[in-house]
C-alpha cells in the first residue's frame, strides 16, 4: 500500500481497485442540485462525459482513495484553516501542537492569543491563523451556545455552506471540506490543484472563477464521486500536473487534455 498525503487529510492511503468504494450518506437530487439558480452555468453532456472518463482513468491509475475516520466538524474546520498556504507535514505538526497544548476547543478559545500563535507557528501565517481560529470558535459559541457544528446536518446544503462562509477565513473550499469529509454532506472542494487540472483538461470553462468551479464540478460528477474524484485530482496535480513544468508525457489523461493537445511536439517530449 502506498501512503500519500493531501492538503485536506491528516492520514490517507491509496491502494488498488479492490478497495471498497468511498461511502457517503445518500442525499436526494434536491439536496445537492444547484442548477435551479439561473446564474449557475450548466455543463454540456460532452463535458460531463469527459469528466466521467477522467474519473475512471484516475481511479484506474491511482486506485480508490481510502478515507480515514472523519474528524468532528470543528476539528476539520480548524485543521483546514491551518492547511491554508502550507504543506501537509506543517499543518499536521501545527494541529498536533495545538491539541497537545490546549486539549479542548474551549481552552483554545480562551487562551492567550500569543500562545495560540506560537502553537501553530509551524503552519505559517500564524499571526493570521491563530486569531482566526479563536475568532471562529468564539462566533460558534456565541451563536450556537456550544462548540459544535453538528447542527449543520439539519440545514440544507446551501444554508450550511453560507453559515460556514460567514466566518472570516472560511471560504468555499474550507466550507466544502467540512461538509464533504466531516458531515457527510456531498460537496466538491476546489483547491489550486483541482482548479488547475480542471482548466487544463477542459472540463470547466477556462475563465470560470474558483468559487463558481465548486458548483460546476458538482454538476459534472455524481455525489458519491465527489470525495474520490477530488482526492485523485489533487494527487494528479501534485505528482504530474504541476503548476510549472507539468510532466505531460506521464499523464494518464494526456489524450483527453486540451493543454497537452495544444502543445507542439517539442514541448511534449
Amino acid at each position: 500500500m502506498i501512503s500519500v498525503m493531501f492538503p485536506l487529510l491528516r492520514k490517507l492511503s491509496v491502494s488498488g481497485s479492490n478497495l471498497p468504494s468511498f461511502r457517503i450518506p445518500s442525499w436526494s437530487d434536491q439536496d445537492f442540485n444547484m442548477t435551479s439558480n439561473p446564474a449557475v452555468q450548466i455543463p454540456s453532456k460532452k463535458e460531463i462525459n469527459k469528466a466521467r472518463k477522467i474519473y475512471r482513468l484516475l481511479e484506474t491509475t491511482f486506485g480508490i482513495p481510502e478515507w480515514r475516520e472523519p474528524l468532528p466538524a470543528i476539528d476539520e474546520l480548524v485543521s483546514t484553516i491551518l492547511s491554508q498556504n502550507t504543506n501537509d507535514a506543517n499543518r499536521d505538526r501545527a494541529y498536533d501542537n495545538l491539541r497537545t497544548n490546549f486539549p479542548t476547543w474551549k481552552s483554545v478559545m480562551h487562551a492567550d492569543p500569543d500562545k495560540i500563535i506560537d502553537a501553530v507557528r509551524v503552519a505559517g501565517l500564524a499571526n493570521q491563523k491563530g486569531p482566526r481560529i479563536q475568532s471562529v470558535l468564539k462566533q460558534i459559541k456565541s451563536e450556537r451556545g456550544k462548540l459544535s457544528l453538528d447542527f449543520l446536518r439539519d440545514l440544507g446544503k446551501e444554508e450550511a455552506l453560507d453559515w460556514l462562509k460567514q466566518h472570516k477565513g472560511v471560504g468555499p473550499k474550507t466550507a466544502a471540506i467540512v461538509l464533504q469529509f466531516s458531515l457527510g454532506i456531498p460537496a466538491f472542494p476546489v483547491d489550486t490543484h483541482v482548479y488547475r487540472v480542471s482548466g487544463r483538461t477542459g472540463i470547466r470553462p477556462h475563465d470560470m472563477s474558483v468559487e463558481r468551479t465548486h458548483t460546476w464540478m458538482e454538476q459534472l460528477f455524481d455525489p458519491e464521486q465527489y470525495g474520490p474524484g477530488h482526492l485523485n485530482i489533487i494527487r494528479l496535480g501534485r505528482e504530474i500536473c504541476h503548476a510549472k513544468k507539468p510532466e505531460c508525457s506521464k499523464c494518464p489523461l494526456n489524450h483527453l487534455c486540451n493543454y497537452y493537445q495544444g502543445l507542439g511536439q517539442n514541448d511534449r517530449d
